[in-house]
């Protein structure tokens, strides 16, 4: 039976059955502490990786359209059976015609095919290894060839077997290569 001055008065109380402790609401278990900074700990991550270097980030953009500008340059020498080279500026050279320096030239194609002939970035560069320019045809097999992209300390090497297109062959690095 219940104490005398219990305010429940419902069946338990009739049968004298005790009721069992309430649980406290007060803080949270160590699962669910845990399951909070597992949680946390995986969204930081994710948000760590998804930040990219600004600088990689406009390098690949660089190398991707130095590919297609190449790639394009290339189906035009075949096309017309001209050959074409590319050439990029060494910081010798002489600004062009109009005042501008150029950073690289297409030697050999039309007058009337305008190509670019600056980069994205004014800090990026490039270097062939081991030639002066890019030979781009007219031949269908122009040899294997190499170009280096550089901005800041970034690095980024793009290549062709001379068979295929050019195409990005090494990750982007921060290590100083020649």
């Amino acid at each position: 039976m219940w104490a005398t001055g219990s305010d429940d008065h419902g069946p338990a109380a009739s049968t004298g059955a005790r009721r069992p402790p309430a649980r406290r609401g007060n803080g949270f278990t160590l699962i669910e502490l845990l399951v909070v900074v597992a949680i946390v700990a995986a969204a930081s991550a994710l948000v760590t990786l998804a930040i990219r270097d600004p600088q990689a980030a406009t390098l690949d953009r660089e190398a991707e359209r130095l590919v297609a500008l190449l790639e394009s340059a290339r189906a035009e020498s075949r096309a017309s059976g001209v050959p074409v080279a590319w050439i990029p500026a060494r910081a010798t050279d002489a600004p062009g015609t109009s005042g501008t320096r150029a950073d690289f030239r297409f030697a050999g194609l039309p007058a009337g095919l305008a190509m670019p002939a600056r980069w994205l970035d004014e800090a990026t560069s490039a270097d062939l290894l081991g030639a002066r320019g890019l030979q781009l045809g007219p031949e269908p097999f122009i040899g294997p060839q190499r170009v280096l992209l550089r901005l800041g300390d970034r690095r980024l090497e793009l290549a062709t077997d001379g068979l295929g297109p050019f195409a990005v062959v090494a990750g982007d690095t921060a290590t100083a290569r020649p």
